[in-house]
């Protein structure tokens, strides 16, 4: 049985626990023992740290020691999936290039604060987002410095009418990438808990932590795809 680990803190705007809570219970429901933690120190002990398939960040902002960040590169290094959401990993530890680098990228704007966008999926035959068609959000369009290296599954553009100069911008969504041994996978929806009531946004979600778990089959991944082939027909 598969074992992911959620660390669960930060900033609580973005509602770390009740998001944590979320995803946790998803991936109980696909099998996976889960874990919810409130501290980086978990990250202090490694042969823990070995038995997690995944290792689940929602921790915005704040501090990471070198001791902590060390521990959870070096988990992900050595195998372990890194996935997870919005500013809850990607705008993490500020301060820490290693773990951005690891990430694939780093929120740095949302122009217009909560607005009405669409995520297109730009790889429809890619396990996370297949069967998945446009959606609409509700909610903080994100810019995000991202790595060219990334295997990009869906974009937004921006219009101009808050930063003219982004108008047409092409962002990242969802992407994916390794790490070592460790496949990595994000998704940049996700503001607040109820950002998930939008059924492609929480599918997107639960099949990419399930794709980026330690030893994931592809075929595991693609058992929602009908799933997600009615949530596409029904918008």
């Amino acid at each position: 049985m598969p074992n992911a680990l959620f660390v669960a803190g930060g900033w609580e705007g973005h509602e770390p626990r009740q998001c944590a809570d979320l995803f946790a219970a998803l991936l109980r429901e696909d099998g996976f023992e889960a874990t919810v933690a409130e501290t980086l120190d978990v990250f202090l002990d490694a042969e823990a740290l070995a038995t997690y398939d995944l290792i689940v960040p929602m921790w915005t902002m704040g501090e990471i020691t070198k001791e902590q960040e060390a521990g959870l590169l070096a988990a992900v290094l050595a195998g372990a999936g890194l996935g997870g959401w919005h500013g809850g990993m990607a705008d993490a530890f500020r301060a820490n290039p290693n773990y951005q680098y690891a990430v694939g990228g780093q929120w740095v704007a949302h122009p217009g604060d909560i607005i009405d966008y669409e995520v297109e999926i730009t790889a429809p035959d890619h396990p996370i987002v297949a069967g998945l068609g446009r959606f609409a959000m509700h909610s903080e369009q994100y810019y995000m410095h991202a790595d060219p290296g990334n295997e990009v599954l869906a974009t937004t553009t921006f219009g101009g009418q808050f930063h003219p100069w982004i108008e047409g911008t092409v962002m990242p969504v969802v992407w994916t990438r390794r790490y070592g041994a460790g496949r990595v996978f994000y998704c940049s929806l996700g503001h607040h808990r109820s950002d998930f009531d939008v059924p492609e946004a929480r599918e997107v979600v639960r099949r990419g932590l399930r794709w980026a778990s330690r030893g994931a089959e592809e075929s595991r991944s693609r058992e929602g795809a009908g799933d997600g082939a009615a949530l596409g027909a029904e918008r």
